[in-house]
């Protein structure tokens, strides 16, 4: 009918970490403008692709895991979340660069996740922040770590000491709802792996799926781990 819209996909893939990345095209017929990135490439998997379907990483498809973070018109965003109707009538897709590549546009991320162990940052018992950090410290727990904000920064390297906003916002929770008496190595950590490595380009701010406000959250975070207790005042 003619609510049928042809919608060019060029997508960039990879057999195997290995292998010589190509450019695949294929047209997908979209019949309503709310379908999305996610949706379109699980009927190219069961249709045109089917002898080869792209791999990609999905879970909830709601906007809440993360999982499905690619780069969609040359922007890091969620597949789950980029509606054909605004991308207009050609979609490049490729994986995070940022990432070593698995497979078509699936990346290890798993130096994210490393860097959040080493830095700890979860809480081992139940701690109430106190009032008047309830609400910055419910604004970092949405972090999807999906790495989207590390993709746009500009100091962010998988093999670097600079852990970016992935590692930000859960440590701006700690700080929020941590005692001071237990908050030493978390402020160490923080200098060391965010504080000196952040040129404060603020690339992440308008990036994050979940719209959470990075720059509120690294104002708030330096001024708790560096600056209150550089000059004395914590």
């Amino acid at each position: 009918g003619s609510s049928v819209k042809e919608v060019q996909f060029e997508i960039l893939r990879r057999k195997s970490p290995e292998s010589e990345p190509y450019l695949q095209t294929v047209t997908y017929s979209c019949s309503a403008p709310s379908e999305t990135v996610a949706y379109a490439l699980t009927e190219l998997s069961r249709g045109e692709l089917s002898q080869d379907p792209v791999r990609w990483q999905c879970s909830c498809l709601q906007r809440k895991c993360g999982a499905c973070a690619m780069v969609i018109n040359g922007r890091p965003r969620l597949a789950c979340d980029a509606r054909l109707g605004d991308l207009g009538d050609k979609v490049t897709l490729g994986p995070l660069k940022k990432f070593p590549v698995v497979a078509d546009l699936i990346v290890d991320r798993s130096a994210m996740m490393d860097a959040l162990l080493r830095m700890q940052v979860w809480l081992s018992e139940a701690h109430l922040p106190e009032e008047k950090a309830a609400d910055l410290s419910y604004d970092a727990s949405r972090c999807l770590q999906c790495g989207c904000c590390l993709e746009v920064c500009p100091n962010f390297a998988a093999d670097g000491e600079f852990y970016g906003m992935a590692a930000l916002a859960p440590s701006a929770r700690l700080m929020a709802a941590l005692p001071d008496s237990q908050k030493k190595q978390l402020f160490r950590d923080y200098r060391r792996h965010i504080y000196e490595g952040c040129g404060k380009s603020l690339a992440c701010r308008d990036i994050c799926p979940a719209g959470i406000d990075t720059e509120r959250l690294l104002v708030n975070a330096n001024a708790a781990a560096v600056w209150k207790r550089r000059f004395g005042r914590r």
